[in-house]
């Protein structure tokens, strides 16, 4: 009889993350059809309670595809022409601020020496600076966002490709359940946890960009419908997309009304955006995206560097994919869930495992 011994376990773990390596590596250099096809996933899953809702009520079988898609366009075209038209504007505006801009210089150069610390290198420095720039960093941030939405054409095809295709894989995945339970489950689980993610995020991101219009427009900063839309799609980036989202409109504060102005600025997003997502939200969002803190920040880094701008948007519901195909699937993956969640299991991960399928 052969002696059989188990593979050792440093062995498997670099053959795991050889594999993990190759894997992101491949889905990095086809990114610019894997992150169009993700993205239409993710805003399928977020539409299907209406297609559920319209099927529950008996309603023809093309509104179950028109009515989904057609919200998602009119989300997808809104942004894209709100977001085109504001970087038209930024450019027209842009050479208005140079008066401003140098009496900026002169003040910051006044208080240099009053403070001892005016040396002609900062003279230089402040004099070689361009005002333009500001512009073009608040450029640069918009049109990255535009980009995201580049693919916008397949990014159509794809959801009405699945869109047309989501009842019947319903109905595949159902039944399914009585083979592979736990991995059916698991991705219903996902589904349920992006759509929460999505809603909670959306609706508290609208609630935050409205009293960042109202806030900026009080001040008279220019463009605030531009920096509200910016404020809600950086909602959805965890950890950095508060201060991505503030920058722009900071800066532009500071040309506007000075040094006054942007300190409101900053002030008002940085109090808007305590209340509401770090108190309020947390309560309704609970538990449901389940990762923890240092999860989210690294994958919020990965997910960036394997697909750019659109990974930073998608990079919790992507983590929750990854999550469900390699862990929550897995019958003895509920201690490296309880990881990755931060979360102790209520019997302190001792109780028995969940039985095996075939």
């Amino acid at each position: 009889m052969t002696d059989q011994r188990p593979m050792p376990r440093i062995l498997v773990v670099l053959l795991c993350t050889a594999g993990a390596v190759v894997t992101l590596a491949g889905i990095r250099e086809v990114g610019s059809i894997v992150g169009p096809t993700l993205l239409a996933l993710v805003l399928v899953l977020a539409v299907s309670p209406v297609r559920t809702w319209l099927q529950r009520r008996g309603a023809p079988g093309w509104t179950l595809v028109a009515v989904p898609l057609t919200i998602v366009l009119v989300v997808l075209l809104g942004m894209v022409a709100i977001l085109t038209v504001s970087i038209a504007q930024m450019a027209a505006l842009a050479p208005t601020y140079d008066t401003q801009f140098n009496q900026l210089i002169v003040e910051a150069q006044q208080l240099a020496g009053r403070l001892g610390i005016g040396t002609q290198q900062m003279n230089e420095a402040l004099k070689s600076f361009d005002p333009g720039k500001i512009f073009e960093l608040a450029q640069g941030v918009v049109s990255g966002l535009l980009n995201v939405f580049s693919g916008l054409i397949l990014i159509v095809v794809l959801l009405l490709a699945m869109c047309l295709d989501a009842q019947a894989l319903s109905r595949i995945l159902s039944m399914g359940a009585a083979r592979r339970p736990r991995l059916i489950g698991a991705l219903d689980n996902f589904a349920q946890k992006t759509r929460r993610y999505l809603l909670v995020s959306t609706a508290f991101g609208l609630v935050c960009s409205a009293l960042d219009v109202t806030a900026l427009w009080l001040l008279g900063v220019p463009l605030p419908l531009l920096w509200g839309v910016l404020a809600l799609i950086t909602n959805y980036i965890p950890n950095i997309g508060f201060v991505i989202g503030l920058v722009p409109p900071a800066l532009l504060g500071l040309l506007e009304g000075g040094p006054r102005t942007m300190i409101f600025v900053i002030i008002a997003y940085m109090l808007i955006n305590f209340v509401v997502q770090s108190l309020i939200q947390p309560k309704f969002l609970g538990d449901a995206v389940g990762l923890s803190t240092t999860v989210t920040f690294l994958s919020l880094i990965l997910w960036t560097f394997i697909l750019g701008p659109l990974g930073a948007l998608l990079a919790i519901p992507l983590s929750l994919l990854a999550r469900t195909l390699l862990v929550d699937s897995d019958p003895d993956g509920d201690w490296a869930a309880a990881l990755i969640s931060g979360a102790v299991p209520p019997d302190g991960g001792t109780g028995p495992s969940p039985p095996r399928v075939a």
